[in-house]
């Protein structure tokens, strides 16, 4: 059993819910059904809860997330921008229902993101001026922020994105408004924070397109650098936003064993796997990158192809293959969503595209990788 999963167990003891148990053990006490009974033995399974799920208690979508899934992950509610829009305003109700749907189904629960760059009100960067904070007052805003919003939910949720997407592709920091006032001291400042508040709770950098060398190398470096100087950072999330031929297997497994050397827990965080023609070659998940709409990059409007049903399918087993190989190494696999219906991707890079990226349809029935991922492990 992991540090991390010791944890989890200890906090539902806390809540008094399950005493320590093997994870095996803890799949049959949450209900023994699904992807999360298929591979138990192996690594939590998650998925990310939308907004629009919990604002509309989509009852029929979280109970799939339930039978299905012993891991969640917040996709939008926990972000600077909707739980915090102004300054002086924090808007919990969205975040408090995913947190109580978590401890209620007794999930491995995941906090995203606590520093990002994106989706956060251009104010928070800006004196009462309008001129951009410096380093003291820029830091002391983002501690004040995770300060708060830890606190909150201080032994409840198990594990956090901390730092998000700090590292361009070609291995240099991002020139984010925080980096270019504190460098790299806003992300110590956040894994600091963090760990004062919730001693207990697992710690992420988590980033995209970590299967490129220079930024897998530049991640490397950071952690290292980090933990040289006693900086508690725990595990390392892949986010796994990937297209059905692109990266190759053996680069995502590079990576895999680089990170586990660091000493940390290795995470997909975000998976979800595109078969809509690239954009100019486009790769990642920079969510201000636009394109424009035209017919020929929407190709199954009306439904996937069986070729391309079947490649999405055969892409995902080999997949999950690799993480089978692996884990010892690898703590949770999270899908970004649940069903295609409600991918990011169907608007991403290119508002009103029809994509299929998930396990699940938009009937929320599941779908031929679905089940050569269920059959892998009978």
């Amino acid at each position: 059993m992991s540090i991390s999963r010791r944890k989890f167990t200890a906090s539902l003891l806390a809540l008094g819910a399950l005493s320590q148990m093997k994870t095996s053990a803890l799949a049959k006490a949450i209900g023994d059904s699904g992807l999360k009974a298929a591979f138990r033995d192996d690594f939590y399974i998650g998925t990310a809860v939308s907004t629009s799920t919990l604002a509309e208690n989509d009852t029929d979508m979280l109970a799939l997330i339930a039978r299905e899934f012993n891991a969640i992950t917040a996709e939008n509610a926990m972000k600077w921008e909707v739980i915090r829009p102004e300054l002086d305003s924090w808007q919990w109700e969205l975040a408090d229902k995913f947190m109580e749907f978590g401890v209620r189904n007794n999930m491995y629960v995941v906090g995203h993101t606590l520093a990002w760059h994106s989706q956060v009100p251009p104010a928070v960067f800006l004196d009462k001026k309008g001129k951009p904070l410096e380093r003291e007052p820029l830091l002391a805003r983002l501690d004040d922020h995770i300060r708060t919003l830890v606190s909150r939910y201080k032994g409840k949720i198990h594990a956090w994105d901390v730092a998000n997407e700090v590292v361009e592709d070609n291995g240099q920091f991002r020139q984010s408004p925080w980096f270019k006032a504190t460098g790299t001291d806003f992300i110590e400042l956040a894994f600091r924070t963090a760990h004062e508040i919730d001693p207990n709770a697992h710690l992420m950098y988590n980033d995209y397109n970590m299967a490129v060398p220079a930024k897998r190398d530049a991640v490397i470096a950071m952690v290292k650098a980090m933990k040289k100087k006693g900086v508690p950072i725990h595990g390392i999330g892949m986010q796994g936003h990937i297209g059905v031929d692109t990266p190759d297997l053996t680069a995502i497994e590079d990576s895999i064993l680089a990170f586990a050397a660091l000493g940390v827990k290795v995470h997909f965080t975000e998976m979800d796997i595109d078969v809509l023609p690239s954009v100019w070659g486009l790769t990642g998940a920079e969510i201000t990158t636009r394109f424009e709409y035209k017919p020929e990059r929407d190709p199954y409007k009306n439904g996937l192809t069986a070729d391309m049903e079947e490649k999405l399918a055969q892409r995902y087993e080999a997949l999950f293959k690799l993480f089978i190989k692996h884990r010892d190494k690898i703590e949770r696999v999270t899908t970004w969503g649940v069903s295609d219906d409600t991918s990011w991707l169907n608007d991403f890079p290119i508002v009103g595209r029809t994509s299929y990226p998930l396990l699940f349809d938009r009937k929320h029935q599941p779908k031929a990788a679905y089940h050569r991922l269920m059959n892998l492990k009978r």
